[in-house]
């Protein structure tokens, strides 16, 4: 009987011997979680036997827990690695559609821009909703693919402008008509750069000039490419020839824009007949003028801006720590691919080690919960950063030693046993 008892214990230590050094072994693997042999006392009990002189039956391995720590983070210059802070593991799915998960988050992009592990496995993420980036389709995941093509061009549909106009300034005599080439026949002027509907860029100038007949009363000319863009309503009060159309800008005392006025609408918006483009549809343009103002003060341009882009190329990748991924383009535009999604279970103790440091839902682990980084128990999102094993290095070679004198015992037991045997063989 000593000699299957001290069987048991070198087995156990030796298992004990196996996850210690599987655990020194990925020391520097990233997301790695080291493991804990566990063991248990063997008793082989019958109804007849006395319990309080059983000696046992030896050892056994009870299980292999895996110790779900967190570990450390370090930085790295890729935007694609990504490491958890805090509870949850990355989705990933094959191309036959099997999940696993993982606390490894090097990643990179294949041939067809799906952002994949070293294993080709593809990152899951929720899909946007929408274009406004902040809502996302939680009730299922998709892989996360990069875009492989421009990005598309818009029309410029609207403008916001905000002028502030001299009311100190002389006015241009009436029977002087307006002319884009002569700077006498205006008092200021801004351009911006407008796009139609092939991202094709187009030059726009807007010309002011102050009424000589109508106190706190400006007249605008606007001009795309040097051809004139009628308003959608002509004012009649403006030193206007039939080549260039003006509109009416109204102040009151306060120089504050008085709406409702020639061209002006009464939600102060300046609106623009369909300017034709060669090749693209014609440009329908509404500018809101709503701040800008008529002070004793030098003229500025205090805003001017317009919602039309060029087409672009996918200049970079930025993740936040909410899992928000955003795709960046030469254009300056910005869109979001998708929400990383993150799994998490009541025990994960009880997920089946895939290997590839990877792992699979069990029923002992129990259902798995998707979540958004930052709700509920789920930790972030570091983006640049990968997280390191949390094998303790120290502490691992404490347990080597420990194994070790533990499997030296257990066949110095052996030894002894053998030797008892031996002289009771050789009693006379």
């Amino acid at each position: 009987m000593p000699f299957r008892i001290a069987l048991s214990g070198l087995d156990a230590a030796s298992t004990d011997l196996q996850v210690t050094g599987h655990n020194i072994a990925n020391s520097a693997t990233n997301g790695f979680k080291q493991s804990r042999a566990e063991f248990a006392d063997i008793y082989a009990n019958s109804l007849q036997d006395v319990s309080t002189t059983s000696s046992g039956r030896g050892v056994r391995v009870s299980r292999v827990a895996q110790q779900f720590s967190q570990g450390n983070i370090d930085f790295t210059a890729s935007n694609l690695d990504l490491a958890l802070n805090g509870e949850g593991f990355f989705t990933l799915a094959d191309t036959n559609g099997n999940i696993s998960y993982t606390r490894a988050g090097a990643y990179t992009v294949d041939r067809d821009g799906y952002v994949v592990n070293h294993t080709n496995d593809r990152l899951q993420v929720f899909a946007p909703i929408g274009t406004s980036g902040t809502n996302f389709n939680t009730g299922s995941t998709t892989d996360l693919q990069l875009p492989t093509l421009s990005g598309t061009p818009s029309a410029t549909s609207s403008a916001d402008v905000a002028v502030n106009l001299d009311s100190s300034g002389t006015a241009t005599p009436a029977a002087t008509l307006f002319d884009p080439t002569v700077a006498t026949t205006y008092d200021n002027s801004t351009s911006t750069t407008v796009y139609d509907s092939l991202g094709t860029a187009h030059t726009m100038t807007m010309y002011y000039r102050k009424s000589d007949t109508v106190a706190n009363q400006w007249h605008v000319y606007t001009t795309v490419d040097g051809n004139i863009v009628t308003p959608t309503t002509n004012s009649t009060a403006a030193p206007s020839s039939a080549a260039f159309p003006s509109a009416t800008l109204n102040f009151d005392t306060s120089g504050n824009l008085v709406t409702g006025s020639g061209s002006i609408s009464a939600t102060g918006t300046l609106a623009y007949n369909a300017y034709p483009v060669a090749g693209a549809a014609a440009l329908n343009m509404t500018f809101d003028m709503n701040n800008s103002t008529q002070f004793g003060s030098a003229f500025a341009v205090n805003n001017l801006t317009q919602d039309g882009y060029a087409p672009g190329r996918l200049s970079g990748v930025d993740i936040d720590n909410t899992g928000v991924i955003s795709a960046r383009f030469t254009n300056g535009q910005s869109t979001a691919l998708g929400k990383v999604a993150l799994a998490k279970f009541n025990n994960p103790q009880g997920l089946r080690q895939l290997g590839d440091t990877s792992w699979a839902e069990t029923f002992t682990s129990g259902n798995v919960q998707m979540g958004e980084a930052g709700t509920s128990s789920f930790g972030l999102v570091q983006s640049g950063g990968l997280e390191n094993s949390n094998v303790d290095i120290a502490e691992q070679l404490v347990n080597l030693i420990t194994a070790q004198r533990n499997f030296q015992a257990n066949a110095q037991v052996i030894t002894t046993a053998d030797t008892v045997t031996q002289t009771i063989i050789n009693i006379r």
